[in-house]
């Protein structure tokens, strides 16, 4: 598949870039990409709840009431569940959420859903550029002149690069990353991804391996 290069200002540059078929053109499967979502939003949980049990509940060294002539059911400590302030039955405790995949399937996913993008024609590619300072403004006007300022876009860039990432952070419908570290989360949660030209090399050679 081949896909125009735009310009800065929106326009034609007249250069094409091949998307290549076994990593945009593949038929999706949508049972990885669900396993990938959903690993990804396991992976953000702290799993840090906490209740104390009784065993874990300050006093109750003292017996609550008399044993008998109150009417009321024998207790024997007031850290007791059945007890007011009394420890938790089965409560939350610390533990890891993490769901791990095989490899195959993560890279699966990731396939399927650029897949999935550049079928629907939400795939933008344009010409390399950056700013010597944060130049939001500027950034803004790129994002208007390619007819998807107000959309939610995750922006590409083949490398880390500090004056594009600074100029697009206060753009809060933008999301800029570099283009191998891109997640099928992160390329589904957003309307279009626009990718620098160079970073189309880059997403090639990240599945080539």
């Amino acid at each position: 598949m081949k896909i125009e290069v735009l310009k800065k200002d929106g326009s034609k540059s007249g250069e094409t870039v091949e998307l290549k078929a076994d990593i945009f053109e593949i038929e999706p499967n949508d049972h990885a990409i669900y396993q990938a979502v959903r690993s990804y939003w396991a992976n953000q949980r702290q799993g840090t709840h906490k209740v104390k049990s009784r065993n874990e509940v300050r006093g109750g060294g003292k017996k609550p009431f008399a044993q008998k002539k109150t009417g009321r059911a024998r207790q024997g400590t007031s850290r007791s569940p059945l007890m007011p302030g009394g420890g938790s039955i089965f409560g939350p405790k610390p533990h890891d959420y993490v769901v791990k995949l095989p490899a195959k399937v993560k890279r699966l996913a990731r396939k399927s859903a650029w897949s999935h993008k550049a079928k629907d024609g939400q795939i933008v590619i344009i010409e390399d550029f950056s700013f010597d300072a944060p130049k939001t403004k500027e950034m803004a006007g790129i994002l208007k002149s390619l007819q998807v300022g107000g959309k939610k876009v995750l922006f590409l860039t083949p490398k880390t690069d500090l004056g594009v990432l600074k100029s697009g952070r206060n753009i809060p419908t933008l999301n800029i990353l570099e283009a191998a570290k891109a997640s099928t989360y992160d390329i589904l949660n957003n309307s279009v991804v626009v990718i620098q030209k160079s970073g189309v090399d880059v997403i090639n050679k990240t599945f080539a391996n």
